[in-house]
């Protein structure tokens, strides 16, 4: 799904085409160029920044740091609920949650030779919190340091049991401490403005990846070369890998033409025309959750604070219907969980029920009750469109009773009124900070979220009393199964209605393996294989 635009003169519609022909053109024969040998191709339309791990927390970075730099532990596959050992061998948490040690790998070597030991670790991650940039909150009330040479503590102020997935972030990828020390960096407390070792990091790399940096560009590609030095049993897989700045046209064209080659950024109806003869096609629901929510702030609007408006919402919504306008790879969002996240519901106990919902006005006392959506009205998320979504809704409420003003705007702001608490209803959706359900505790009540929809604290005590202890228990398995109880409670009595997961498209050549798409590397560079 596209946005709405305004209509465009001919000529310029023209002229865009030329442009994105030569583009795909010019493309295409570097491709040729690049896959004649043992090259890995990644096309991604660029959203990069920099190379330097500690500074780093856009997908294509995150993309480029997954070659370069080993992180404690790491996600296989599309599992990011349960890391994986790495650097690490193991690690033990503490039963409140506070503390974790982990035991280090005596084997690791960075691409120079030097080993790698517990030092390293904590000048990366101290390195990361002072220099006070984009992904330092992974490790906000949290200190680490060495216990001898081969052991790392990590201590946090409050408990949290997500520590084992933010350690597997591409962010805190492990840096040769040595090597960025002397050309210019540095963990201090001034870090933020006396670190200068970025242009150093986006010109060579200092990890113990499987590859090293060959060349950067943030505008055009970027190619990684194989590490001679690389510890691991399992070798680079390939002698290269280029990931390239491509737009979706070109890539549609480029996957059609190659081997060895992955595309991200198809959308559901481009992929719909491409063969599964040549090609392997992976549609999945993504982790972003769109949601719309009805504001509980009497102040905001006593309609939509109406708790049996809030029911009628709750079951006008068509939510088999929004999977159907998102497209291929879609999936019905269950709760404000992602699918793919420990604590997920499999399904919700909510279900359209138009009898129910016209029950539901006329139990309000509000006669022709009517409200406003707002939602940004010029960006869209895995090809889908806010303005579609909004109009689905507004055609919903509408069955049950409910009149609805569409108010799109721009997202500067749109982003205002929704972070200031004064929309009727808003559209909007939800990306992971990180793979961890403690990420959604900012819907509940007198949270980030929660105080969007006008959601006080104490609006759900009991609610609220499980979320705290949701956030600080780390047994696996009590954790999933509180933040089951959280989601079903959302589900039925917040101000928040969870509609749908988008679909994520991965295109590859066939003869590629392990090309699954993983929410935090997106492509897992160092697993792709060939047959």
């Amino acid at each position: 799904m596209r946005s709405p635009k305004r209509p465009i003169a001919l000529a310029a519609v023209i002229a865009a085409v030329l442009v994105a022909a030569v583009a795909a053109t010019a493309a295409t024969a570097t491709h040729r160029s690049a896959t004649a040998n043992d090259t890995l191709v990644v096309d991604k339309s660029f959203d990069l920044k920099t190379s330097d791990p500690q500074r780093q927390y856009e997908p294509t970075g995150g993309i480029v740091d997954r070659g370069l730099y080993d992180t404690l532990l790491k996600f296989q596959g599309a599992d990011v609920a349960h890391p994986a050992p790495s650097v690490a061998t193991q690690f033990k948490a503490s039963k409140d949650a506070r503390t974790y040690t982990f035991t280090l790998r005596k084997d690791v070597r960075f691409s120079d030779g030097t080993p790698l030991t517990s030092a390293d670790v904590v000048f990366s991650f101290n390195r990361l919190v002072n220099l006070k940039g984009n992904p330092s909150f992974l490790l906000a009330g949290i200190t680490t340091s060495a216990k001898g040479k081969y052991t790392v503590v990590m201590k946090a102020k409050t408990p949290n049991p997500a520590i084992p997935v933010l350690v597997a972030n591409t962010s805190l990828g492990i840096v040769n401490s040595k090597v960025v020390k002397a050309h210019g960096g540095s963990d201090a407390a001034d870090a933020d403005k006396t670190d200068k070792a970025e242009s150093f990091l986006n010109s060579q790399s200092a990890g113990s990846g499987p590859y090293i940096l060959k060349s950067y560009s943030t505008t055009s590609q970027v190619v990684l070369t194989r590490n001679p030095n690389y510890w691991g049993a399992t070798k680079p897989k390939f002698a290269n890998v280029v990931i390239r700045n491509v737009n979706s046209a070109a890539q549609l064209l480029n996957i059609q033409r190659g081997s060895n080659e992955v595309s991200l950024d198809l959308s559901a109806d481009q992929a719909k025309g491409l063969s599964s003869k040549s090609l392997t096609i992976q549609r999945t629901p993504s982790a972003n959750v769109f949601f719309l929510f009805a504001n509980s702030n009497p102040k905001v609007s006593t309609i939509s604070s109406n708790p049996h408006i809030q029911n009628a919402i709750r079951y006008a919504l068509d939510y088999n219907g929004y999977v159907h306008v998102a497209g291929s790879g879609a999936a019905r969002a269950t709760g404000v969980i992602p699918s793919m996240f420990l604590g997920a519901l499999k399904k919700s106990a909510i279900n359209t029920d138009l009898a129910k919902a016209k029950a539901e006005v006329k139990a309000s006392g509000i006669s022709s009750p009517k409200l406003k959506i707002e939602f940004p009205s010029d960006i869209t998320s895995n090809g889908l469109s806010f303005g579609v979504l909004a109009q689905k809704v507004k055609s919903d409420l509408e069955a049950a009773g409910i009149t609805v003003d569409l108010a799109g705007s721009p997202v500067a702001t749109s982003l205002n009124t929704y972070r200031a608490g004064t929309e009727e209803l808003g559209l909007w959706y939800w990306g992971p900070d990180y793979p961890d359900p403690n990420d959604y505790l900012v819907f509940l009540p007198g949270q980030t979220v929660g105080l969007r929809a006008g959601w006080a604290a104490g609006s759900y005590p009991a609610l609220e009393k499980l979320g705290v202890k949701a956030g600080s228990t780390a047994d696996p398995v009590v954790r999933a199964a509180l933040y089951k109880t959280i989601g079903n409670d959302l589900n039925a009595k917040s101000p928040f209605y969870p509609l749908v997961q988008p679909g994520q498209v991965v295109a590859s050549s066939k003869n590629l393996t392990k090309t699954t798409f993983n929410v935090v590397y997106w492509i897992d560079v160092t697993a792709v294989g060939s047959k």
